[in-house]
């Protein structure tokens, strides 16, 4: 059973991985003077570049759209994972081995290793499949393509391949690539006979099946040739990589349009989600041989930050009798989400493939476009079943519809669908809404006992919560000067705390800040100290986690903003530079003090005090005369 990571260890993950070399994964990086680089933000759509990413520090800040973060969050955002998923992958990464608390277990090293081999073997049969598509043997295959509308491009953009007619050809190129029989019975690539295995996939068409972070974990094949006895469709068998009950055709190359549109639409087939892309509907994926169930919505919920905010997904099903029990399933599941859920049903019953052929691009994204909500879809199709022209069909209908519209779970859409129904049935609004509302209370009553009242969305409504009475930092002005001369000391100390030596680490300590926000930076390098300051990543971590959650962006902009030096000496002489400026600023403030002080003092009342504030004045000024020499 898995447990919490180590604290320690996720620590030592997160130092030991190299940011950079996580980025370049997804974003291309330019340098940006030194140690820092520079690419287009994969958070917003930019055409200048404005996402930094500091290795040293092991932090990246989009200057464009705020989002900062480290390795393990770049990780969460980029594949939408969990924070707990980010640091095992990242673990792997870098071959180290997680610690778990309270007895829970993660991944073994061996595991880990057996887990690449398959991941190894997958992304080395795609390579295979997608090279057999160009061969002479392969010309049923891309016939098929072609009939339904995809030209090579699309076949390449989607990694469509080709499993050659045989029963090795699979199984001696592996073998080749050094793989051995017990590896590759693990993979499911592959069927076992009296005189061993043999390629499961034998003159088919082939889809690569990947994660959400575009491995390839298993295939979908397509019969071509009568003399085929297999299924129409043959999927990869359940495998340690492949769980069908997991798994969305599509989600590797969707994820970043449904994060961004906030939509999910879920299509039947390999081909649909072709077809949709194809015609500009990206945010279509495809179950694998199952049902649309619970661990899809868990995918779905985490693409779709499905908190309440918005979002929506979209069923398309086939206009038959299938096709509607399939709708009435994916309603039963509706529940699970708090986005909005609707259904897209072409009246002639073709799915997006067959519609892209017969009327074009156009038409695919116009049936996404005229969706209903899947209440709707789900009341009217329960209502088919009655005979709606006769008293007891009338009152049957009612009885099995009204739990549906009780199973909304928005308070605030429950009534307009009430009112939907008595027209549907052509019964008055306040029969109706007896049959609903009791209906309610019987669902209710089978729940737990006292629960909270359903609010908007299907929230339970609760007190709400009192206003944060932490403090509110307004950004600093760019045009104050003291403001910028904070910034730039932040900078420099936060990138390279290596110049708070030799007595330069109690003058900053004693500085006094004016700007609210660099003040607040400030307090929480002083509550950091210097432990941890030979360490960037943990130094700038350890700085984050004492400032105010609402200061910790502006933390990883100061650690990640390129200091205007192009070599190891010239950064050293900037930050010196920088840091006497700031110790002659707060020397200058502390002489304006004391210059008030004497002139309020009466020398002859107070002769010694007098002499006092002359003598510190004039030690303030050998200070700061020292300060600029060693500038």
């Amino acid at each position: 059973m898995a447990g919490l990571i180590k604290r320690e260890d996720i620590d030592e993950v997160r130092q030991r991985t190299d940011i950079k070399e996580v980025v370049d994964g997804y974003v291309t990086l330019k340098g940006a003077g030194l140690g820092s680089f520079k690419g287009l933000c994969p958070f917003h759509d930019e055409r200048s570049p404005s996402f930094t990413v500091r290795p040293q520090v092991g932090r990246y800040h989009c200057f464009g759209c705020g989002e900062d973060g480290d390795a393990i969050s770049f990780v969460q955002k980029m594949d939408h994972s969990s924070f707990h998923e980010a640091v095992e992958k990242l673990a792997a990464r870098i071959g180290y081995e997680l610690r778990y608390e309270d007895g829970g277990t993660g991944p073994s090293r061996e595991e880990v290793g057996k887990r690449q081999r398959l991941l190894d073997a997958h992304k080395i049969a795609d390579e295979f499949f997608r090279a057999q598509l160009l061969t002479p043997g392969a010309a049923e295959g891309r016939n098929f393509l072609d009939g339904r509308g995809f030209d090579r491009a699309a076949a390449e953009h989607f990694g469509v391949g080709y499993a050659p007619q045989g029963w090795d050809a699979l199984l001696k190129h592996l073998r080749g690539r050094g793989f051995t029989d017990a590896e590759l019975k693990l993979t499911g690539m592959f069927s076992e006979g009296n005189r061993g295995i043999y390629d499961r996939f034998r003159g088919r068409l082939i889809w690569p099946i990947r994660d959400i972070a575009g491995d390839t974990i298993g295939f979908g094949a397509r019969k071509l040739f009568e003399d085929d006895q297999g299924p129409k469709y043959l999927n990869t068998p359940e495998t340690t990589l492949y769980k069908k009950s997991q798994v969305l055709y599509g989600i590797d190359i969707a994820k970043r349009n449904i994060a961004k549109e906030r939509q999910l639409v879920v299509v039947e087939g390999y081909t649909d989600v072709m077809a949709c892309h194809l015609a500009g509907v990206t945010t279509a994926v495809a179950t694998c041989g199952t049902a649309f169930g619970t661990e899809h919505i868990k995918v779905a919920r985490r693409l779709l930050s499905d908190d309440g905010s918005g979002g929506e997904v979209i069923f398309t099903f086939d206009g038959d009798a299938a096709g509607q029990k399939a709708a009435l399933r994916a309603f039963e599941e509706d529940q699970r989400f708090t986005a909005q859920t609707y259904v897209a049903v072409e009246p002639s019953g073709a799915d997006p493939c067959d519609l892209r052929q017969l009327k074009g691009d156009a038409a695919v994204r116009e049936l996404i476009s005229t969706r209903k909500p899947l209440f709707e879809f789900a009341i009217r199709a329960t209502l088919r079943r009655h005979n709606l022209d006769t008293v007891e069909g009338r009152v049957a209908a009612l009885r099995e519809a009204a739990p549906v519209v009780a199973q909304i779970r928005d308070s605030a859409t429950r009534p307009g669908y009430t009112r939907n129904l008595a027209g549907w049935l052509g019964m008055p609004i306040e029969e109706v809404s007896g049959y609903v509302g009791a209906a309610a209370k019987r669902a209710a009553s089978g729940g737990t006992a006292g629960a909270n009242t359903a609010g908007p969305a299907g929230q339970a409504t609760t007190a709400a919560a009192p206003p944060s009475s932490g403090p509110v930092f307004q950004r600093p002005d760019p045009r104050d000067p003291i403001a910028g001369m904070e910034r730039q000391a932040l900078e420099v100390v936060l990138q390279e705390p290596g110049v708070l030596g030799g007595g330069a680490w109690e003058r900053f300590e004693a500085s006094h800040f004016t700007t609210p926000a660099y003040a607040a930076v400030h307090t929480a390098v002083r509550a950091a100290g210097l432990a941890h300051s030979d360490d960037p990543v943990a130094w700038v971590e350890q700085v984050r986690q004492e400032v105010p959650e609402p200061l910790r962006p502006l933390v990883s902009e100061l650690a990640v903003t390129p200091l205007p030096a192009s070599t190891p000496e010239a950064m050293q002489r900037y930050c010196r530079d920088i840091l006497a400026r700031l110790f002659e600023l707060q020397i200058t403030r502390i002489k304006a003090d004391k210059m008030g002080q004497l002139q309020r003092l009466d020398a002859g009342a107070n002769p010694e005090e007098f002499q006092r504030l002359n003598r510190e004045l004039m030690q303030l000024e050998m200070e700061r005369r020292a300060l600029r020499s060693d500038g």
